[in-house]
């Protein structure tokens, strides 16, 4: 906590007025860059825009995808592959914003996304496209993290959440965009074009960022000295101990646990684990994840809500999805419509929660209470998926009440890993922070798509007895939901009944996560931020 905090007030061309808050715990001089935050937040609002609806539109059109490819069971790594890069990167690009500077990795990550999107386009198998995602995810998390660092650089702590949940209307607008437009183009020209027509956008951020974007210069040594002071160890092993745990838990979900390559790939994750844990504890001479960042032990509470909350929410997106289509019979474009509540409640809680912490300054209790709404929310779904109804209406219902939840707290949280980090540590510490919740939701997605495919499988074999072809009808039905259509009627009744099963299992999951988030939300430290922060 700063010894003393003073607010200056600036005045940009336009006269608009905002604060900029001086922190004296390292040193008195140190004050927030004197630039207004309207012309900060315009150019970069267009890549925040953007990386929301690129999530979306998956969401909304993976089974599609999957069932166009053939490969619906596998479908899933379309989302994993891009949260993984992305959460292996993130953290990164913390380190990396702090050496080359915020505009420069915030222009190459612009520029890898573009490049990404477009190889998804043209994409002609699932690997390819697997592959270009992952090439996305690389942009995407430059997109998300040095956008937030930039503004805890700019904007005084007490006024950063309601700052943060202006960004979030952005980042829904494009959610709420993303998901029916998703659905449309799968319905109408392609999924494909949902990907290319990114591509000029994107351009056209670049070029807006290049030249309304200006910020103080933060080093002037030359390149190869800025290089050798990059973690490149430390990403690379993080991308290994990610993919080898994802690909073991994916194959021992579809093939076997006692499968050759899942035993591999699992002995690998240990292996690159320990290694990752090695550089960055004792072999890195600038660690993008130092150790005084991830164990600090004001942080860890904020770090777990991150971890488990995004780990509940993201698998549950993504199977309420599967639940429309699989057992209501929805189309991709309903689906879409049917998921904009979620995208607006999380809009609604998190600038919600931002205007009571800048009138308060407090964010414990706001942080535990909206978790609460988060798990009864997840209830609200489960019992609504099959357990006492089977209704569209009342899961819409339940994740609106979810996402107010948790979109309250992944903005108070934040401000508590940055009221507890201080200013000389709050660009690390961001950037773990959103390490934490990639992580989540990449490890959320994968565990939660393994327990399905798992589930799908026993309850097919148990269902579908008597069928002369069952071991067909599993694979077709697994790799399209078309395939269902082409059913018998009482025989794709039984279809729908397993799906219903299998994807109540991952709510039940997703549940469990949230209750952890919970759990975790009680031990983030209060650390009272004053009017003039």
């Amino acid at each position: 906590m700063p010894d003393e905090t003073s607010a200056l007030l600036r005045e940009d061309a336009n006269g608009t007025s905002y604060g900029v808050a001086r922190d004296s715990e390292e040193d008195s001089q140190q004050n927030k860059p004197k630039i207004s935050l309207t012309m900060i937040l315009l150019p970069m609002a267009i890549g925040i825009f953007l990386c929301a609806m690129d999530q979306t539109i998956v969401i909304s059109s993976y089974a599609a995808i999957g069932s166009e490819l053939n490969q619906l069971q596998n479908t899933s790594w379309i989302a994993t592959a891009y949260m993984m890069t992305l959460t292996s990167f993130q953290p990164l690009y913390g380190k990396m914003s702090d050496i080359f500077g915020r505009k420069p990795c915030l222009l190459f990550a612009y520029a890898v996304f573009a490049v990404g999107s477009l190889c998804c386009s043209l994409s002609k198998t699932l690997p390819q496209l697997i592959f270009a995602r992952g090439i996305a995810g690389i942009g995407g998390g430059g997109m998300s993290t040095v956008v937030s660092i930039i503004m805890s650089d700019i904007v005084p702590l007490r006024s950063r959440g309601t700052w943060q949940g202006i960004l979030n209307i952005v980042y829904a607008s494009g959610s709420a965009t993303g998901a029916p437009l998703g659905g449309f183009l799968s319905d109408t020209i392609g999924w494909r074009w949902g990907f290319l027509f990114q591509v000029p956008v994107i351009i056209v951020a670049f070029i807006i960022v290049s030249f309304a974007l200006h910020l103080p210069q933060t080093e002037t040594s030359n390149l190869k000295s800025k290089l050798k002071r990059v973690d490149f160890s430390g990403a690379l092993s993080l991308v290994l101990c990610v993919f080898f745990l994802l690909f073991g838990l994916d194959r021992g979900g579809n093939i076997a646990w006692n499968d050759e390559y899942t035993i591999i790939a699992l002995s690998a994750f240990g292996v690159f684990f320990v290694i990752f844990a090695c550089i960055e504890l004792v072999w890195a001479a600038e660690p993008f994840a130092p150790q005084r960042i991830i164990a600090h032990p004001s942080l860890i509470g904020a770090y777990l809500v991150n971890f488990f909350a995004l780990m509940s929410s993201f698998s549950m997106l993504f199977h309420v999805s599967l639940f429309y289509q699989a057992v209501l019979g929805k189309s991709p474009s309903e689906v879409g419509f049917w998921l904009l509540p979620t995208v607006v409640a999380g809009v609604v809680g998190s600038l919600a929660g931002g205007l009571f912490i800048q009138a308060t300054g407090r964010y414990y209790w706001l942080t535990f209470f909206a978790y609460v709404a988060m798990l009864i929310g997840m209830l609200a779904i489960v019992l609504e998926a099959g357990i006492i109804a089977k209704s569209a209406i009342g899961v819409a219902v339940g994740s609106f009440i979810s996402a107010v939840g948790n979109g309250t707290g992944v903005t108070s949280s934040l401000i508590a890993l940055i009221a507890n980090a201080g200013p000389v540590d709050q660009a690390m510490a961001t950037a773990v922070s959103y390490l934490f919740r990639s992580l989540g939701s990449v490890v959320g997605l994968s565990i939660g798509s393994t327990l399905l495919q798992v589930s799908l499988r026993n309850s097919l074999r148990a269902t579908l007895k008597g069928e002369l072809d069952i071991n067909e009808i599993i694979r077709r039905v697994r790799e399209s939901l078309t395939y269902i259509d082409e059913l018998e009627p009482a025989t794709a009744a039984l279809v729908r009944a397993a799906y219903e099963h299998a994807v109540l299992v991952t709510m039940w999951f997703s549940t469990i996560a949230a209750g952890l988030a919970l759990f975790s939300a009680a031990f983030i430290k209060e650390k009272p931020i004053t009017p003039r922060e």
